[in-house]
């Protein structure tokens, strides 16, 4: 009987090789997705506002908003992984209708994110994105989804209280990098002090992200937008954590307690990709439904991460350990995490 296979069986050059040509992102494609789903999330959001509550219409016209600004969101994920210097125009006009609007400027998730990648730092404490839920009590998984409820209500106080204050009090500056100026899951997570890997120009986004908030607050005091308008933000935000934060459980197996080092293999196969259900695209945009391919190649554009899978899955010459990353939908990766961590309690 042949032993187990491990991650140093995992045949990562080969699989280099196999995907090679498809690292070029297509500008095209990210204009066109970018700016489609910005037209159906903000015409949807005025339709919210100006029909009759709960009416077909106006349910309607709030999941195509909703669902649209998720995907809208979803792109500063992408954003950090490309190449440095490029794509500065779209960096603009993302963070222009999406990311100020939305309350997460990059600098939210850039640096961050780098580290969630980094070989010295994945899975560990160091590492805002993760926590060991396949590994610690299951009643986690479910205060983790619930505390989405919270997380606009958060970013208001950042933006429209924390962040005029920390302009002078360095105290107050120094608590609100640290503390809360990171898209993560870890809420003991400490962010380090800035570095070029958080970007040139957070001062900058932290002012405009500020701005916004104070605009859409003066014009609600002064009856220039309704009382609406705040309400369907923070519903519409709401549904972007929550959906996010599925999708995030849905994204990795979480077994490391958080103190093991892991080469690029162990973090494939503590990550996930989902192959079927056809509403993967929706709960998982912008190609996030290949999180365990995505850990492989970071800098693989989204839209050839579903080839990507296939070609691998097709021509590796042992695809045994590539397919044990794959989970059917989103229901059998979290009833898989679900499991995991009763186990670990049992042990």
């Amino acid at each position: 009987m042949p032993a187990p296979k491990n991650s140093e069986d995992f045949p990562l050059n080969e699989a280099r090789k196999i995907v090679a040509g498809l690292m070029a992102p297509n500008p095209y494609i990210y204009w066109s997705d970018l700016l489609l789903n910005a037209i159906l999330g903000w015409g949807g959001f005025y339709l919210v506002i100006i029909t009759e509550t709960f009416s077909v219409l106006n349910i309607v016209a709030f999941l195509v908003s909703a669902f649209s600004l998720y995907r809208v969101a979803i792109f500063i994920h992408e954003l950090v992984h490309v190449k440095k210097g490029t794509f500065k125009a779209f960096k603009i006009v993302w963070s222009l209708i999406g990311g100020f609007p939305l309350l997460i400027p990059l600098f939210t998730y850039q640096g961050v994110h780098n580290d969630h990648h980094r070989r010295d730092t994945y899975g560990k404490t160091e590492d805002g994105e993760y926590l060991p839920f396949g590994a610690e009590e299951a009643w986690k998984i479910i205060a983790y989804v619930f505390f989405s409820f919270a997380i606009p209500a958060l970013f208001l106080a950042r933006f429209i209280i924390l962040t005029p204050l920390s302009w002078f009090n360095k105290t107050l500056a120094h608590y609100a990098w640290e503390r809360a100026s990171s898209l993560t899951i870890d809420l003991m997570y400490r962010r380090p002090p800035p570095t070029r890997l958080d970007g040139e120009h957070w001062r900058l986004q932290e002012v405009c992200a500020t701005i916004y908030a104070w605009t859409g607050v003066l014009l609600i005091y002064f009856d220039i937008l309704p009382l609406k308008f705040l309400a369907v933000w923070y519903l519409a935000t709401m549904f972007v954590f929550l959906m996010n934060s599925l999708r995030t459980l849905g994204a990795h197996a979480y077994r490391n307690p958080g103190d093991v080092s892991m080469t690029v293999p162990d973090q494939f196969l503590d990550s996930i990709d989902v192959t079927g259900g056809i509403l993967s695209p929706f709960w998982a945009p912008v190609g996030l439904r290949y999180h365990a391919t995505h850990h492989l190649f970071p800098q693989m554009p989204y839209h050839n991460l579903g080839r990507a899978h296939k070609l691998l899955v097709d021509k590796l010459s042992d695809n045994s350990l590539y397919l044990s990353a794959t989970r059917r939908n989103l229901f059998h990766a979290l009833s898989t995490l679900w499991e995991d961590s009763k186990l670990s309690q049992q042990k």
